[in-house]
């Protein structure tokens, strides 16, 4: 008698098997909104963090002068030495370190270079301090290695804004902590930490024993006095300090998906390594469009800067005066945070401004604790289009 044929589960009971980290990461709420409204005509979408400009011309030129030359094989783990030698050019400039190439480390976005300075820095069951609300992504790349985000809700008052306080910062400490992130400029508040906040947090990181992730992306995007504050300028040799950078916003490169990390040169061979067992670097041809965007793209980032200024300006004047608001205009990067009254369910709301309003804004529950009554707009953007935003909003809040 033949034997009956095995029986398969379906499908679905992989899902068993899977590692719980990975099962309970949250779904993008801002992903959702923009799967809703996107193919909407005349949508004006103001829900993802970058704008409107296509990379410039002279930056994706040297991509293809690179491809035309044949530039497509393995290549340096640690960034192609002109680009690590632009990039210690371009933060010398900056903040004045000194200019030191082994300093940096290319990797493939932002994202991946907050997700191998965890990997760094963090084992299982570890925890990591995240002021909150903040970019989801930050907290889901410790969620992913076992680790896991300890949140301190930023405070908010109608004159300042957003603040951090470094008693309720210091508080979450606990043995498993390992780690703190700091996002100043912030997304999605705006929040600007201060040369005496950022000696605060560091005071607290040296008392412990705590590495500080830095993500200081928005750092050009400062509305006060030209440069963000930046731990570049409290910090000493020897600590514990690793910074996270992109070419995505200050250069409109979203889609080459390309960063950098900041380290001690100590840490060479340990982050060559994580790059290496991830994506084995970054393709060559981009690292030479990252090159023309630090030597060439000053005036472009300038323009970026400014017209992010001028948006921020336009639509926060125009809704404020309908006292619905709740809105402090952000002294940093390029996002009105902002509570509406009498609105208290912020996916909701962002559903139906894309129904009946046609903007598209990002709910701040997508954001993580504390950012439950509010909603992000992204401002970075042209000023007809900011304009005709603000004036549907603000009709909007006004019915």
């Amino acid at each position: 008698m033949l034997a009956e044929p095995a029986r398969f589960a379906p499908p679905s009971s992989l899902l068993d098997h899977v590692r719980p980290a990975a099962l309970t990461l949250p779904e993008s709420g801002i992903v959702e909104v923009m799967n809703y409204g996107r193919e909407r005509p005349g949508m004006i979408p103001l829900w993802a963090g970058e704008g409107d400009l296509p990379t410039p011309a002279f930056i994706a030129e040297a991509a293809t002068r690179s491809l035309a030359a044949g530039e497509t094989f393995y290549t340096w783990q640690r960034g192609i030495p002109e680009l690590r030698c632009a990039i210690a050019r371009y933060m010398a400039g900056l903040y004045g370190v000194p200019e030191d190439p082994e300093r940096y480390f290319v990797t493939g976005s932002g994202m991946q270079a907050i997700q191998i300075a965890m990997a760094l820095t963090l084992s299982a069951g570890d925890e990591v301090i995240i002021p909150s609300p903040v970019w989801p992504n930050a907290a889901a790349a410790a969620d992913v290695i076992g680790a896991h985000p300890v949140y301190v809700p930023l405070a908010f008052d109608e004159v300042h804004g957003f603040s951090l306080e470094l008693d309720r910062l210091e508080a979450a400490v606990t043995p498993r902590t390992r780690v703190i992130f700091i996002n100043s400029p912030a997304n999605p508040t705006g929040f600007v930490a201060s040369h005496e906040v950022l000696k605060g947090v560091l005071d607290i990181a040296r008392r412990h024993g705590l590495w500080i992730i830095a993500d200081e992306i928005y750092g050009r995007f400062y509305y006060e006095a030209g440069l963000a504050p930046s731990f570049h300028d409290v910090m000493a040799p020897g600590d514990r300090i690793l910074f996270v950078q992109t070419f995505s916003k200050n250069w409109a490169m979203t889609g080459w998906r390309m960063g950098w990390i900041e380290a001690d040169p100590s840490l060479g061979a340990v982050l060559e390594n994580l790059i290496q067992y991830s994506t084995s670097g970054v393709a060559a041809f981009m690292q030479r469009a990252g090159v023309a965007a630090l030597e060439r793209g000053e005036s472009f980032v300038s323009h970026q800067i400014e017209r992010a200024r001028r948006g921020r300006d336009i639509v926060a004047d125009a809704i404020l005066p309908t006292n619905r608001v709740h809105l402090v205009k952000p002294p940093g990067a390029f996002y009105l945070f902002f509570g509406v009254e009498g609105e208290t369910d912020m996916r909701a709301l962002a559903l139906k401004l894309v129904d009946e309003a046609n903007i598209g804004l990002a709910p701040g529950t997508a954001f993580g604790p504390g950012g439950e009554k509010y909603i992000r707009m992204c401002f970075a953007r042209g000023e007809a289009q900011l304009t005709e935003a603000a004036d549907r909003l603000a009709r909007w809040l006004r019915r």
